[in-house]
């Protein structure tokens, strides 16, 4: 985390994480890394007091916020109007139709939100927008899965948020990326930080030592 550059935009300071070099072309850090299927970018990012990311377009990616502390005021050409909370997750799909939006820090302190961005399977998809509220203990799935899996948008890249509190044990089978977005724990035995990016060939087993999110990518 140390190693990269703070950068950002608008209202935000961000460091990056995945940028993946199926569509990003150049990077700024060495120590930003491909993703994983069609996993292809992350970011960690800090609005400033107010801030905000303006108005601004996606069209044929489906873009994931996971909120670590504070709030965001969504606004945009989906569900305007709607707000998270910290723990919760909202997944926009933008499809051949696009979106735009406009994510705005309400309050007068720093939040922090976790933004992923993964290509859709197949192009031409319908526009689409949905909010996951992952209770504090559990590992729930808000994003892949196939078509007659309605609570999540199809993809045949997952992810999975977890909430979890200290001491809590979660296990993950096969290849997969993780992100530590607060907390403290370990991972296949290692101690981990917050703000630490894993990747793991053979399972991943994760215990958390303080109340901790973990973001799962597979």
């Amino acid at each position: 985390y140390t190693e990269l550059a703070q950068g950002g935009f608008a209202g935000l300071l961000e460091r990056r994480f995945v940028l993946d070099s199926k569509v990003f072309k150049r990077r700024a850090n060495a120590g930003e890394v491909d993703g994983i299927g069609n996993f292809v970018y992350l970011a960690d990012a800090n609005f400033k007091p107010f801030g905000e990311t303006g108005m601004h377009p996606h069209k044929e990616i489906d873009v994931i916020s996971v909120m670590v502390h504070g709030q965001v005021a969504h606004k945009g050409s989906l569900e305007h109007g709607a707000s998270l909370n910290a723990g919760d997750v909202q997944v926009q799909r933008a499809g051949a139709q696009g979106f735009s939006h406009n994510e705005v820090n309400p309050n007068s302190t720093p939040n922090q939100m976790i933004q992923l961005w993964v290509l859709p399977d197949n192009k031409g998809e319908k526009a689409g927008y949905k909010v996951y509220q992952p209770q504090q203990g559990n590992l729930v799935k808000i994003y892949g899965g196939d078509k007659k899996q309605q609570q999540t948008f199809h993809s045949n890249t997952s992810i999975y948020v977890a909430n979890a509190n200290s001491g809590q044990e979660f296990n993950h089978p096969g290849e997969a990326m993780a992100y530590l977005s607060k907390g403290a724990a370990t991972i296949n035995g290692k101690q981990v930080m917050a703000r630490s990016l894993i990747r793991v060939k053979d399972g991943l087993t994760f215990k958390a030592k303080t109340d901790a999110q973990l973001i799962i990518i597979s």
